[in-house]
């Protein structure tokens, strides 16, 4: 209470932007390990944490100084472990794009959408199956470490390359993450749902399978007819036109996607048949 009896305007100004930066920082820090191995070391220690906590309420004199003895050298561990998202993260930083996306986020997704569509017509005219899976809010981090990683810039030109038939990476889904091509020749669980159309093959329930475990979006096309088909939601719509492929990839990757776009079925706003 004398707290707040002696709080001035501008000491309460200063504790609140002290406290939305602190929570702004934890809050960045959170999105830097989703999806990747780090969130399963973040419950480690978390348990670790319980642990020393339980051995100083009980008195465990052996196992408190066991814990204390961890929690030394713990933090060079820390900074050692988490060194890839740190190093993200100041990247980020440099680049200016922590607290905001810029113009530039736009320009370069619109030139990824342009690429991806003329890749995928020109594979979708030439029977050449294709699967490009596109990661949102569900990290999926756990099926890039199942193909080759690439980290490379999208291009229709790569992207075309990669699916061409012989090819070392044509056999598997690539991911992209962002505006970039992070691996390619990955594997993807396979979807168990019954009522699949008989006549969809694997790539189709790969792409099914991959929007079941998280809300990933994927691309299919069929090396038997050509046609392209969009997995979300575990839905997949087949022979989806080039101008509802557009808004669709606009709609649920753009970086100022509409909220109300997306709490919308996707396969009512869809042209082409649902399977």
């Amino acid at each position: 209470m004398n707290y707040f009896q002696n709080l001035t305007w501008s000491e309460s100004i200063k504790d609140l932007v002290d406290v939305l930066a602190v929570t702004y920082i934890i809050y960045y820090l959170i999105l830097l390990v989703r999806g990747t191995r780090a969130i399963q070391l973040l419950k480690g220690i978390f348990v670790l944490v319980i642990i020393w906590a339980l051995s100083t309420w009980f008195n465990l004199y052996t196992l408190k100084w066991l814990m204390n003895q961890l929690f030394t050298f713990g933090v060079l561990a820390v900074f050692i472990i988490f060194q890839p998202e740190l190093r993200r993260g100041l990247e980020q930083l440099g680049r200016g794009k922590l607290f905001s996306r810029t113009s530039a986020d736009e320009e370069e997704f619109t030139r990824m959408v342009s690429h991806i569509i003329k890749a995928v017509n020109y594979l979708s005219r030439r029977k050449i199956g294709a699967l490009i899976v596109f990661e949102r809010e569900t990290g999926l981090n756990e099926y890039v470490e199942s193909g080759i990683p690439t980290q490379s810039l999208i291009s229709s030109e790569l992207l075309i390359n990669i699916f061409i038939p012989n090819t070392p990476l044509h056999d598997g889904a690539i991911i992209i993450q962002g505006t970039r091509i992070t691996a390619a020749a990955c594997y993807l669980p396979l979807s168990e749902n019954p009522f699949i159309s008989k006549e969809l093959g694997t790539r189709h329930r790969a792409a099914i399978g991959i929007s079941e475990v998280g809300d990933a979006m994927a691309i299919v096309v069929s090396e038997e007819t050509g046609q392209i088909s969009l997995a979300l939601d575990g839905q997949v719509v087949r022979d989806i036109n080039e101008e509802s492929l557009i808004s669709k990839l606009y709609a649920e990757l753009s970086p100022k996607a509409s909220e109300n776009t997306r709490k919308t079925p996707f396969w009512r706003r869809m042209g082409g048949k649902q399977a």
